[in-house]
């Protein structure tokens, strides 16, 4: 969830190269921040602040510092309260070697006794510190025993001391011009330059120097120094990794002229949408084509379940996705909350496949739940938006959503390139397994074909239609978001998108299940979201629309507010509702990427008005790498 960035080149200064990396990460951490740097002769120098990244570089004015090589950190709190004291780098008893950590140690209590027994002086409330003083120790002990052994040596015996999940980056002054890094849990990237190297937690923070990048593995330690990197297991065992060309513009990563980075990738929608369809479809013979799925076609045809797992948004889309593949491909689906699956023993066999949706790769709880599938014989297909990351390479077919960079914490842009994912994956298994015909499949690529320009209209004409529904209903205190069928996953992106960015208590609800409960909450302080739209030409969709017309007559009979997402040209039900936000037909299956669209506008215009951090929201971090 942190942030890392870190450089050893040939740059006579490092610390704007450190700090401008760390601003393109801010989404990953924002609790505090800090940065170390050597190379001029007076030990490693050190600079923190509690607070956003802002107050660092505050810090860094009104106490210059340089050097040649460095590391720094944008911290997002595990152990330890949000202090400067608290923030990375974290030093040893000798302040001659720091650490920046992410991730968890999960039994620094005990290494932290062991060590206050050998004489260590403990500064701080985290379990990233007790790494600085193995490092330590090894180093003192080593010299000891009349050796002297390199820090990477001295990082190799400890991380094997380590249990949970760590992604290091460690520098010494007694061994400059060197930075020390290891991965096992989240993600730790390696940028090769032109006689320069960089270290970091996420691609964006390093894009503007280098696309060509290590993906580091789990168990696998990088040692960058000015002569390049040297990469190897936690053995000492040389490695080797791809050296991986990424494609993403840096300027996709900017603000581009937008106020936040969640409405600029809101409008960069029909883009994704279209990159992630490129080179997929034949309109001509209404195939799909999924150059990454290695999962032979005789596998999928004898598949007799689907099993997937993913957290937060990328659950949503997996719940949309159910509808989607149980309707064409007529495979049963199950969908699980990652967090949860290896938890309750899944029943696996042969003839399943797994899926994985995680917008990182790195999803701590997604990466489990893999582990557990492959451990059960099953293959699985990842649906993901960082290449290379971890969930790619250990699926046996990946589908690439192709969305780039996403800055905002609140997933808009990689949710709707999932969602179209999800389409192609299920449209191609029921051409494999025969469920469809070349002609239905043509009609549902035409389709989709179609789908970025109805994005671009929805964000022309709902942008604005969301500013005064945003004056009128930012101070409500909770939101109720209503969906039936394919549409219940979607009203509960809603309402998630609205509780993480305007803190306004949202939740998504089936519409038939209103009577069961949830009636009780209406009076006229709560705003009701109700999706109805309809595909005409699909019959148990027009059922499903009568039927939440009903819903509507229920909370308007109990004075509740409604917001209605309808289909454009539906004039019966502006007369039923408050307000209707249009968006243009689609087959039923599609209509989600629609439906979401006005709720991502609404809830950033809500936020925006309540006066929140759109893009760094309390509390929550981009990238959840720790279980």
């Amino acid at each position: 969830m942190c942030g890392i960035v870190g450089y050893v080149g040939k740059k006579r200064e490092v610390v704007p190269v450190i700090v401008e990396g760390l601003r393109r990460l801010e989404y990953r951490g924002y609790d505090s921040a800090g940065i170390a740097v050597g190379g001029n002769g007076d030990g490693l120098q050190l600079r923190r602040a509690a607070g956003k990244l802002r107050r660092l570089e505050e810090v860094i004015r009104d106490q210059p510092i340089q050097g040649t090589f460095g590391i720094g950190h944008t911290r997002w709190a595990t152990h330890g309260r949000p202090t400067e004291e608290n923030a990375h780098p974290h030093r040893d008893c000798t302040g001659r070697l720091v650490v920046v950590h992410n991730g968890i140690v999960e039994n620094y209590l005990a290494l932290k006794q062991e060590l206050i027994a050998k004489g260590h002086k403990f500064v701080t409330e985290t379990d990233t510190e007790i790494i600085a003083h193995l490092i330590e120790q090894e180093l003192a002990d080593a010299k000891k025993a009349g050796k002297v052994i390199p820090l990477e040596e001295a990082v190799r015996q400890t991380v094997h001391r380590l249990t949970g999940a760590f992604a290091l980056s460690v520098l010494s002054a007694d061994d400059p011009d060197k930075i020390v890094a290891a991965r096992s849990g989240p993600p730790v990237i390696v940028g090769v330059g032109d006689g320069e190297y960089f270290v970091a937690s996420d691609v964006p923070g390093i894009l503007h120097h280098t696309r060509d990048l290590y993906f580091l593995a789990d168990g696998d330690m990088a040692v960058l120094t000015r002569a390049g990197v040297a990469l190897a297991d936690f053995e000492g065992n040389p490695i080797e990794r791809p050296l991986q060309h990424i494609q993403w513009d840096p300027i996709q990563a900017e603000k581009g002229g937008y106020k936040h980075f969640m409405l600029k990738e809101i409008f960069e929608q029909p883009r994704a949408i279209r990159d992630t369809t490129l080179g997929r479809i034949s309109l001509d013979t209404g195939k799909v084509f999924l150059a990454e799925m290695k999962i032979p076609d005789e596998t999928l045809r004898r598949a007799e379940s689907l099993s997937i797992a993913a957290c937060g948004t990328s659950w949503h889309a997996a719940t949309a996705g159910k509808f989607m593949i149980e309707r064409l491909a007529r495979i049963p689906v199950e969908v699980d909350y990652a967090s949860e699956f290896r938890y309750r023993d899944p029943i696996l066999d042969a003839n399943t496949i797994g899926m994985l949706i995680t917008q990182s790769g790195e999803t701590a709880d997604t990466l489990a739940a893999q582990r557990e599938m492959i451990a059960k014989g099953v293959p699985t297909v990842a649906v993901c938006n960082v290449v290379g990351s971890m969930v790619t390479r250990e699926a046996q077919g990946t589908i690439y959503t192709h969305a780039g960079p996403e800055i905002g914490v609140a997933s808009t842009k990689a949710f709707t390139a999932q969602l179209v994912a999800l389409f192609l994956f299920a449209v191609h298994l029921a051409q494999v397994r025969g469920a469809i015909g070349e002609s239905e499949g043509r009609m549902l690529l035409e389709a989709l074909n179609l789908l970025p320009g109805k994005v671009e209209e929805i964000l022309r004409t709902c942008d604005s239609a969301c500013e005064p529904l945003a004056r009128e209903y930012s101070n409500a205190r909770d939101f109720l978001f209503l969906g039936r069928g394919i549409h219940y996953p979607i009203a509960l992106e809603g309402a998630l998108k609205l509780k993480e960015i305007s803190y306004i208590h949202a939740e998504g609800y089936p519409a038939g299940e209103m009577k069961h409960g949830p009636n009780a909450l209406i009076d006229e302080t709560l705003p009701v979201v109700v999706l109805a739209t309809r595909d005409e030409t699909h019959r148990d969709s027009v059922q499903r629309y009568e039927k939440t017309l009903s819903n509507i007559q229920e909370v308007t009979a109990r004075s509740g507010k409604v917001i209605a997402v309808a289909t454009q040209g539906d004039e019966h039900i502006a007369q039923l509702v408050d307000h209707v936000l249009f968006v243009p037909g689609a087959p039923e299956l599609l209509l989600p990427v629609l439906d979401v669209v006005p709720l991502q506008l609404l809830a950033y215009h809500i936020a925006v008005r309540r006066g929140c951090d759109v893009d760094q929201p309390r509390n929550l971090a981009k990238s959840v790498t720790v279980e």
